[in-house]
């Protein structure tokens, strides 16, 4: 049986975990308030987190987006930025989370066989965004009606989705969930998730979990455009930001545009809608997972084919045969993404009237630097590659000093005598224009050759068939390995 890893915490490791503790005890802080139970023993844990994460850094902020208190009074206190707060009422259009007993660890249930032998399954689930419109071969069978603003805010904010679905999983499932996940881009152009989580729930359980996670964009209104394409666009003024071209009228800032948005709402008594809702799809695969078994291989080999595909559009045009409609759609796409803010700090922004959050020189609607609007990411700004930190229980240094060892060994060097003998290799990163790196292609065959040949020699030939069944060739020479 597995048993809980040891984690070895740099400073700001520890000063992470200790920011997703105290996001994890505020939801249950915060179930326990709308249960009608006592939160004292809450809100003595909380003081002691923000205590001992105020000892960590000089100024504590805990990000906005991770962190939402439920009311103002808790908003600032001495010594800490100020940050908004917002009611963490949970909408009234979502399903309310199952709870259950808060276990320590991070392996999950421990089931018993009928020999007696007790085994701990884990899961492989893909998660996948709503539908924009009916779709074949990956594209829009009625391009009018497809929702691409709904698809590109969706994709742009995909990476706080699955943060929640996280947060969520874990508060349901009563330990510390530890998984591995790729995003991997769907035909029709929008990201999904696979992900290998460490334990298991019941199918239903997890179903209620994805139908009740969400995430809020808490940003102003992009329905009207102030400054069009080939109207005079916003101008830098030292000391003042952006302003007005023909008035010289200085643009609202982004905290001067949220605060009108609190304004106008209080005004009207009524709550203050999200510019965005994120919400998964309805289709939901999970599948049971043992270690050591034929079917986990096959899983991981499914997660690390994931990381191999491409999201740029142009990868996606070339390998694919859907003509002018498939291009059409990835024009219609980039250009809903293009005007679309990726983030606070979108230049964007600009386009509605607004000076993006710290605003500088050189900012231009339609224009956007961030990833998120790069041609290679189709609107997801996130990381392809998703681990939770207790997942190996190694630290980055651990991990790196693997890579280093495997390294040496692949080059048929002796790990012991680079370590008896200190700066006996020298290391150093190749560009990709070094005539020393091999194409990418060769770089691959050349692994998946090795893998073939290592696996034929431990497994010997089927059915006492040849000895040359199996093996493989260089892809650079042609030989037998």
């Amino acid at each position: 049986m597995e048993s809980e890893p040891l984690v070895e915490y740099t400073r700001g490791e520890y000063r992470s975990y200790l920011h997703d503790l105290r996001e994890q005890a505020q939801g249950w802080r915060n179930d326990a308030a709308a249960a009608g139970e006592d939160t004292s023993d809450f809100d003595l844990a909380l003081a002691e987190l923000d205590a001992e994460i105020g000892a960590l850094q000089p100024v504590s902020r805990i990000t906005e987006d991770l962190v939402e208190q439920e009311d103002a009074g808790d908003d600032a206190s001495d010594g800490v930025a100020e940050r908004r707060s917002r009611s963490t009422r949970r909408r009234d259009d979502a399903v309310n989370l199952p709870r259950r007993q808060r276990v320590p660890g991070t392996l999950g249930r421990v089931y018993e066989g009928r020999d007696g032998k007790g085994f701990r399954p884990s899961m492989f689930l893909t998660l996948t965004l709503p539908s924009y419109g009916r779709v074949l071969n990956g594209v829009p069978v009625d391009p009018e009606n497809y929702d691409y603003r709904s698809a590109t805010r969706d994709a742009l904010h995909f990476s706080k989705l699955v943060d929640r679905f996280v947060q969520n999983l874990r508060r349901v499932a009563g330990w510390e969930v530890q998984y591995f996940a790729a995003v991997e881009p769907q035909r029709r152009l929008t990201p999904h998730l696979h992900m290998a989580i460490r334990g298991t729930l019941p199918r239903s359980v997890l179903r209620q979990v994805v139908e009740a996670t969400y995430h809020q964009v808490w940003w102003p209104s992009v329905d009207r455009v102030v400054f069009g394409e080939g109207d005079a666009e916003p101008v830098w003024s030292d000391g003042h930001g952006y302003v007005r071209p023909s008035t010289g009228e200085v643009l609202p800032s982004w905290d001067e545009a949220l605060d009108a948005l609190e304004d106008h709402a209080s005004a009207d008594d009524g709550p203050m809608e999200p510019l965005h809702v994120a919400r998964f799809g309805s289709q939901m695969d999970m599948q049971g997972v043992l270690a050591g078994t034929a079917d986990a291989d096959q899983r991981v080999r499914y997660l690390t084919k994931y990381l191999t595909k491409s999201l740029s559009w142009d990868a996606v045009l070339k390998a694919d045969d859907g003509g002018s409609a498939r291009a059409a759609h990835v024009a219609r796409l980039g250009e809903a993404l293009r005007w679309e803010p990726c983030s606070p700090e979108c230049a964007n922004w600009l386009r509605y009237g607004l000076q993006p959050r710290q605003a500088k020189s050189g900012l231009r609607a339609g224009w956007c630097r961030k990833k998120a609007h790069s041609p290679d990411r189709m609107g997801y700004g996130g990381r392809r590659v998703l681990v939770s930190r207790k997942w190996s229980g190694k630290t980055l240094a651990g991990h790196k000093a693997d890579r280093r060892a495997w390294a040496l060994a692949a080059a048929g060097l002796d790990p012991e005598q680079e370590a008896r003998e200190p700066g006996r290799y020298v290391w150093r990163r190749l560009s990709a224009s070094d005539p020393a790196l091999e194409p990418v292609a060769v770089r691959l065959l050349r692994l998946v050759a090795a893998r073939q040949a290592a696996r034929a020699a431990r497994e010997g030939p089927p059915d006492g068939g040849p000895e040359h069944v199996g093996k493989a060739s260089d892809p650079a020479t042609g030989r037998e390995v």
